[in-house]
């Protein structure tokens, strides 16, 4: 899937949706009172957002019949995967060109997240215990802090409401002896409110190595997931607001594994364990004060064997707490003010130089409307135990040409601390590495019409001090490559045509590197291509109802890209189409089925690892209405 095909192709199509669509489509597809969060750090209507943001709430997530959460933000425009075999496989996630450790995750709040690695486990989060994911693409360490270069994903687990007790459960079984299923319930009377689930996952999976490969164990690398989360909640009558969530994913994962002479590392796998824990208290001290104090836990453990024996252990931990005050100055203009506090610690049987360091943050943030303009201003001063202190910046503003059609545009600065591996992991971490710092210009002109919306972002970020790794005698290591210069469009069109609701974007980037030659390699690395960022991506999703029964499809095409810095190993471009149908037996029991990758497309996205051929899955799911 050649650059050549794919540009004309999406462009064709959005450009002639655009002039066809408004005669034939029917009604709205966006919710225009929606609320997210994530952008600004208290709630705002999805519409008034100055920053590209994506929202998947619960009603899309059971229509994808999506599996894990990489399958639904594969979708999601400026995102692109890279994944090491199959379900419940090590995946990166890229977002606008920036490294897969660029992207700040949060779960209710809390910052998730490996401390070693710098990454989230995103492939073992479970789908059914989440309520809606927020995706933030742009910079946002204004807000937040390290680590949000290319974005911000909050995940929000199930929570309870109104109404007394309702259930919910799901069952399916698939290609590969592949399982899954959940269960639990919610509910509230008003003032209180809860919830609880538990979601498991079981499949034989693929073999990860392809055939031929030699050395490597030629044989089925199955996956076994068992989650659970609990959140509560309770608004006393003078205003004040507890609420407290835990979510908790234990897996194990076979996968292939050599050492560098191919003569140990067989019967591979790991067993690991994910857990968020959050408590909130809100209150108002005045009418127009609010305050949220929030403590938050996250773990991530990691316990590994090979030939039949234990091979390593990670333990990490990142508690963190903040307290943030939003005042009301006046109607559409509110001022926030806070101060976070972070500790990441490290422990098992690696042995680091430094196994923890400390973060202080203070941030001051304005929102301001008036007439047809809008604007975001926030700043952060953060002081890092290990890399000293960093300011980070962000101001957008908004203005309506019309009551249709608006015009926003940014300029945001990031950084982000180095982890505890690409400093100090034995063989591979550098020592002398310095934070990476990020400077990004944006402009967007979105519309909503009554035949539907479309959105065009454009795009400019530049990085310093990137980290990579690079491969020297062999082996791997972390390296400060120097710069590198992303430039990106993201179009994004969704209506209604002759019944059917679908939704298209289209993401093109030029993730060029910047970097001088390497004083270790040798090698020059001035304008070649980031790896692993393919430069064009297209999804289409398309749905349609019937009466009891709906139908849809998904097709997902990204062009070829490199596997490595050096751009010697080539990706072949791909496209998957994914179908999908449903019936409802009553409003509360469905029956579901999915053809994944129906034309069986040979592909891969990360150098030696296989990916899932065609597959078929169905699921039974029950919610009391």
């Amino acid at each position: 899937m050649r650059k050549s095909f794919l540009a004309p192709t999406a462009v064709l199509l959005c450009g002639v949706s655009a002039v066809v669509l408004p005669a034939l489509a029917a009604e709205p597809t966006l919710e225009l009172d929606q609320q997210v969060v994530t952008a600004t750090r208290i709630e705002q209507a999805a519409e008034r957002s100055l920053a590209a943001v994506t929202v998947i709430d619960r009603e899309q997530i059971e229509r994808s019949q999506a599996q894990s959460v990489p399958e639904l933000l594969r979708k999601v425009p400026g995102v692109s995967l890279a994944n090491n075999g199959g379900p419940g496989k090590s995946t990166s996630l890229f977002m606008r060109g920036s490294n897969s450790n660029h992207v700040l995750v949060l779960i209710d709040g809390v910052k998730a997240g490996s401390v070693t690695s710098g990454g989230t486990a995103l492939q073992d989060l479970p789908v059914e215990l989440i309520e809606r994911i927020e995706v933030v693409r742009g910079p946002r360490s204004s807000l937040y802090g390290s680590e949000a270069i290319g974005g911000v994903i909050q995940i929000f687990t199930r929570k309870g409401g109104e109404g007394g007790a309702k259930p919910f459960f799901s069952a399916g079984y698939g290609t590969h002896d592949s399982y899954e299923g959940s269960a639990g319930v919610s509910g509230g009377d008003g003032k209180g409110w809860y919830s609880l689930g538990v979601a498991s996952q079981d499949t034989d999976g693929i073999n990860v190595k392809p055939a031929g490969v030699s050395s490597y164990e030629s044989d089925s690398d199955g996956y076994r997931n068992l989650s659970g989360s609990a959140s509560a909640g309770y608004r006393f009558d003078n205003g004040l607001q507890l609420d407290g969530n835990v979510l908790q994913t234990n897996s194990h994962n076979d996968y292939d594994s050599v050492n560098t002479r191919r003569t140990a590392g067989f019967d591979a796998y790991a067993d690991g364990e994910t857990k968020i824990v959050g408590g909130r208290a809100r209150f108002n001290p005045l009418e127009l004060w609010k305050v949220t104090l929030q403590a938050g836990r996250s773990e991530d453990k990691s316990d590994a064997y090979q030939d039949g024996k234990f091979y390593s252990r990670f333990d990490t931990r990142r508690d963190s707490l903040s307290w943030q005050n939003d005042l009301t100055l006046a109607e559409g203009h509110t001022l926030t003010l806070g101060t976070d506090y972070q500790l990441d610690s490290v422990n098992g049987n690696t042995a680091y130089s430094e196994d923890s360091r400390d973060n202080k943050g203070v941030f001051v943030q304005y929102l301001g409307e008036m007439g047809r303009q809008d604007w975001q201003l926030s700043l952060r001063h953060d002081d890092d135990e290990q890399f000293g202190k960093y300011d980070t910046g962000n101001l957008g503003w908004g203005y309506a040409l019309t009551d249709e059609l608006r015009f926003t545009s940014s300029y945001g600065t990031a950084f982000k601390a180095p982890s505890f591996n690409q400093l100090y992991y034995p063989g591979f971490g550098n020592p002398d590495l310095d934070a990476e710092k990020s400077h990004s210009v944006e402009v967007g002109l979105a519309g909503e019409h009554a035949w539907g919306h479309w959105a065009a972002n454009a795009y400019r970020t530049k990085i310093d001090n990137l980290i990579a790794t690079i491969t020297v005698n062999g082996m791997s290591q972390a390296e400060g490559v120097d710069a590198a210069r992303i430039r990106g469009l993201e179009l994004v069109l969704g209506s209604e045509l002759f019944g059917w609701q679908w939704n298209a974007n289209y993401s093109l980037m030029d993730p060029e590197n910047r970097s001088k030659r390497s004083s270790r390699t040798g090698i020059a690395y001035y304008g070649k291509d980031l790896n692993r960022r393919p430069g064009q991506t297209f999804n289409l999703d398309v749905d349609r109802a019937f009466g009891a029964l709906s139908i849809g499809a998904t097709l997902s095409a990204q062009n070829s890209t490199y596997d490595d810095l050096e751009n010697q190993n080539e990706l072949a471009g791909f496209a998957t189409l994914d179908l999908r149908g449903e019936y409802r037996l009553t409003p509360e029991w469905r029956l579901q089925t999915r053809v994944a990758n129906l034309l069986d497309a040979d592909y891969q996205t990360a150098a030696g690892y296989n990916q899932p051929g065609q597959a078929v899955y169905f699921t039974v799911r029950y919610q009391a209405l």
